[in-house]
């Protein structure tokens, strides 16, 4: 058993009804919310280890907990989105969500991102010198890159967001967060612009660039970086 305290926020009682036993089997405890309200009350009173949130709710729009709980927490938070809901899903990665899983889903893939959520959360504050992935070994102290002991070339540029994307791996970046973070507010809504850089960075980093394991697509959201060994 894990031990994980898991917050399920959703007003819809089949959801809940169908969560509670399906976490409670994979090890998790589970609490319950109906509303936002009720959600940020137990979110600062019961201590849970991640938060399941759908982004409908009846007393407040689930983008609004979200900006409350980035107030004074950074509990890993995933989205229970429904599939026509996309521009509304990316809103709240751009807010400070961590993941999202698209209503409906299977178990299977929802226990896959809480560990992946709470893998992350357990990380500590300080950042390691060194993150290496599918052989891949980026250097932060010394800013070098390099794939089973070959040196690759980075641009600056370049360099920046695979280092932007390995810090969150595992994490759903979002175009505008990237764009943002690595080029300035000015290139926020550069879409084709960031999916050339990304291009070539996976030109130069990926094992096989036209089929990437490391430089993942989240189709119409943004990118992962997959979580390594």
């Amino acid at each position: 058993m894990s031990g994980h305290r898991i917050l399920v926020v959703d007003d819809e009682p089949q959801i809940l009804r169908f969560l509670r036993p399906a976490l409670n089997a994979a090890g998790y405890d589970v609490i319950e919310a109906t509303t936002g309200t009720e959600a940020l009350s137990k979110a600062s009173t019961q201590s849970p280890d991640l938060i399941i949130l759908d982004l409908g709710l009846p007393d407040m729009d689930g983008k609004e907990v979200i900006t409350r709980l980035r107030g004074w927490s950074t509990i890993p938070i995933i989205i229970l989105s429904a599939r026509d809901r996309e521009a509304e899903k990316i809103a709240a990665l751009d807010l400070g969500a961590d993941d999202y899983v698209e209503k409906p889903f299977g178990i299977g893939e929802l226990t896959a991102r809480i560990r992946t959520g709470l893998r992350h959360s357990m990380k500590t504050d300080a950042i390691a010198d060194i993150i290496q992935s599918d052989g891949l070994l980026i250097d932060l102290v010394h800013r070098t890159v390099s794939r089973d002991g070959t040196s690759i070339r980075l641009t600056p540029k370049e360099y920046d967001l695979l280092v932007l994307l390995a810090r969150h791996a595992g994490k759903v970046m979002t175009h505008r967060a990237l764009l943002t973070s690595v080029w300035g507010p000015a290139h926020a809504e550069d879409l084709q612009y960031l999916r050339v850089f990304i291009g070539q960075l996976r030109s130069k980093v990926e094992r096989d660039p036209g089929t990437p394991r490391l430089i993942l697509t989240e189709p119409g959201v943004g990118y992962r970086f997959a979580e390594g060994s």
